[in-house]
């Protein structure tokens, strides 16, 4: 079990080329995101990190959010190219929205004053560990996805186009699909530098 599941984590790549031809229905994705909300820790077990999955006309429109958004402030000339890489990211089957609950946060800091410094770091530690969950989740079905960082131009419309709670700050998107091309290759530090052991 452990090496299938180290297996995961070496298939899990980066992919920009996606697609909408996928076998894994809505309700997989909810319940996978489901899940990994429930277990993924958090420090306090505060579970303040949060979770939105954007499908058919919600996805089109969240990546016409972020279209619109870039084009008001990204120089004419060169919008070609961020136009091209939106609509990568709008070709995929779904996206997935992670937000934290910043209500939840100030909370801790007024309860634990000592720590009022960390719950911050901490919170972004937990979402950074349940959008890996997620991810690997995404790839163990066989889907791609890339993770992608529009906040905090897009909050705003983000919130009021799907009504969601002024206190959930977004931390980042993932969209999500076929893979319709390979991963780019990938360097990487040898293990034996990044890891030590004392016995």
């Amino acid at each position: 079990m452990t090496n299938e599941f180290l297996t995961t984590l070496k298939n899990r790549r980066t992919y920009y080329s996606l697609g909408k031809d996928i076998s894994v229905s809505s309700e997989r994705v909810l319940e996978i995101a489901e899940q990994a909300a429930l277990h993924t820790p958090s420090a306090f077990n505060s579970q303040s990190a949060r979770a939105v999955a954007l499908f058919g006309e919600h996805h089109d429109a969240l990546w016409g959010i972020t279209r619109e958004t870039l084009r008001r402030i990204v120089p004419p000339e060169a919008f070609a190219k961020t136009d091209q890489k939106i609509s990568s990211f709008a070709a995929a089957a779904g996206t997935v929205l992670y937000f934290e609950d910043m209500d939840t946060v100030r909370g801790l800091q007024e309860s634990f004053p000592l720590y009022k410094d960390n719950f911050p770091i901490w919170s972004q530690q937990a979402n950074g560990m349940l959008q890996s969950n997620i991810w690997n989740a995404l790839e163990s079905e066989g889907l791609g996805a890339s993770l992608q960082h529009y906040n905090p131009l897009i909050d705003d419309e983000v919130k009021k186009r799907w009504a969601l709670p002024e206190s959930w700050m977004l931390i980042a998107q993932m969209p999500f699909g076929e893979i319709t091309a390979p991963a780019d290759e990938k360097d990487s530090i040898p293990a034996s530098e990044r890891v030590r052991m004392f016995r």
